[in-house]
């Protein structure tokens, strides 16, 4: 049968948006090939509960495998299962999320079973049965076009492109059994950050700001200016602010940092070095604020403003928090 399974994303009993968007993009490409498609979810007691949840965003079978050492992701267990659902032979593709555990899990299923994964895919097509991607390469200068020719396709499928969509349905919940297979690295622990901040990777509106920002006791303007934007947004950095010990090297944005693609990008200060251009390619509308008219910012953004950052965020900030009924 021509099904897709996804790899779904739970932590703290709560589905990672990431999750959603990569079920919304397997039940189309599904619907496409003629299949269904199948989730995957691995976690604590309790996931079961939580998984009806998918059958919200068009999966018609849910595989849950539950277990108290899955608190935490275990990458050799998240592995065996997954890869025992790719062998069963029912499924044209796999998809994962291209988060930090995405990005760890799809290679170990490749590794397993022998196939090419295909990251940080933005787009696809069926063409003749063949499941056709698109993904950015060389630095985003480039599209590559892949064409899979044997099952299952692996792919992760970046963040804030496949726009999640709700669906009616109730999807048939199966348990899995322990995976066999020996287990050689375990997690003991996960060092998190402020959980209240919203990762610029998952964020749908991201304010970067650079060197023009001059300090990091300057960055307060920017904060104003997300908090006016509102729960969706979030704070970046450029690789020279990271570097200069300004902000911490989660926010950064680039090519050595996060590759974001949010509805709306603001790079605040930012000159647009090809590090940081490779990292925001793929977002909807980029609005440059940069005093230095020549900056290469400008040659890849929808909207810019020439001018003193200092004095043009704060009014920007306000004139948000006005249209936003904040102010």
């Amino acid at each position: 049968m021509a099904n897709v399974l996804a790899y779904v994303e739970i932590r703290d009993a709560i589905f990672e948006k990431t999750s959603r968007e990569v079920l919304t993009a397997a039940h189309q490409l599904a619907a496409t090939l003629g299949g269904q498609a199948h989730a995957v979810v691995l976690g604590a007691i309790g996931v079961k509960t939580a998984a009806t949840e998918l059958a919200s965003y068009g999966a018609e079978k849910i595989f849950i495998y539950e277990d108290e050492s899955l608190a935490l992701y275990q990458p050799d267990v998240n592995s065996a299962v997954v890869t025992a659902l790719a062998e069963s032979g029912q499924y044209e593709a796999v998809l994962f999320p291209a988060t930090a555990r995405g990005k760890d899990l799809a290679p170990r299923v490749g590794a397993k079973l022998g196939h090419t994964v295909a990251t940080e895919v933005v787009a696809w097509t069926v063409e003749g049965g063949d499941i056709v991607v698109q993904r950015p390469m060389f630095a985003g200068k480039a599209m590559a076009t892949l064409k899979f020719t044997t099952g299952p396709a692996l792919m992760t499928l970046r963040p804030n492109v496949f726009e999640p969509e709700e669906k009616t349905g109730a999807g048939e919940i199966v348990s899995l059994e322990t995976p066999e297979g020996p287990v050689r690295v375990t997690t003991t622990a996960v060092e998190i950050g402020d959980r209240n901040k919203l990762d610029v990777g998952e964020a749908s509106i991201v304010v970067s700001g650079g060197r023009g920002m001059q300090g990091p006791e300057n960055w307060h303007i920017l904060e104003e200016l997300v908090e006016a934007l509102g729960d969706e947004a979030a704070l970046g950095a450029s690789r020279a602010v990271v570097d200069a010990g300004w902000r911490d090297h989660g926010e950064q944005v680039g090519q050595t940092g996060k590759t974001v693609s949010p509805n709306l990008y603001f790079a605040v200060g930012v000159s647009g070095a090809i590090q940081h251009l490779a990292g925001i390619r793929t977002a909807k509308v980029i609005v440059a604020i940069n005093r230095d008219a020549d900056a290469p910012i400008f040659g890849v953004s929808d909207f810019g403003i020439v001018g003193d950052l200092f004095e043009v965020v704060p009014v920007l900030t306000e004139a948000i928090r006005q249209v936003r009924g904040s102010g």
